[in-house]
């Protein structure tokens, strides 16, 4: 999607209901603006779990951006452009093991009920 924003996470949310309509999806988020947006209509097959506020412990997207932090360590980009192919090409570059191993919880895989392998 083109930018983070209460539309866009509504359109996110209704496209994901459509899928396996009768499975019950559990969102874990973290507190952006977006994802709380007054307008929201969450979709019945979808329940939405906040992250405590100030966690990013827990959130495994923030292990994601230290990688890409420490790539920009003395980097100076010109233009935006510059800067999003230099994250794309991040992002890109980088392998589903890579992102699991970067991204794992122990406690993750303490129990048989996890889904994420």
């Amino acid at each position: 999607m083109p930018q983070c924003n209460g539309q866009t996470f509504q359109i996110f949310l209704n496209e994901f209901s459509k899928t396996n309509l009768n499975e019950l999806k559990i969102l874990v988020l973290d507190n952006g603006a977006f994802h709380k947006a007054k307008h929201l209509k969450i979709p019945d097959n979808i329940i939405l779990v906040f992250l405590p506020p100030y966690s990013p412990e827990l959130n495994p997207a923030e292990k994601i951006w230290a990688k890409f932090k420490r790539n920009f360590t003395n980097k100076l980009f010109k233009t935006i452009s510059e800067l999003d192919k230099y994250v794309c090409g991040l992002a890109n570059s980088l392998s589903e093991n890579e992102v699991i191993s970067i991204c794992a919880f122990s406690y993750i895989f303490a129990d048989a009920f996890w889904t994420i392998l």
